[in-house]
């Protein structure tokens, strides 16, 4: 049977990976990538949701700024007393 380069490199790919789930310090360095990996697809889901979240705060932001008028002035700094 002729089998095409791509299904035979997975063949490949599929007893490299056999033999290194046998050997422990070989399944131990799988096991870490397979947690790096979940753990940079959980921060992506976290950045994302930081993301929506500021989308929601500039509109409150904006929907806040309009309630209160419009008014963006800073309060009058305090006046000094006189001196004597």
């Amino acid at each position: 049977m002729n089998r095409n380069p791509l299904s035979q490199l997975a063949s490949i790919g599929e007893e490299v990976l056999d033999k290194a789930s046998q050997n422990p310090t070989a399944a131990r360095v799988i096991h870490g990538a397979a947690q790096i990996r979940d753990r940079v697809d959980d921060l992506g889901k976290r950045v994302r949701g930081l993301e929506q979240m500021e989308q929601r705060l500039a509109q409150l932001e904006e929907r806040l700024a309009k309630l209160e008028g419009g008014s963006s002035k800073k309060p009058a700094a305090a006046k000094k007393p006189p001196s004597s």
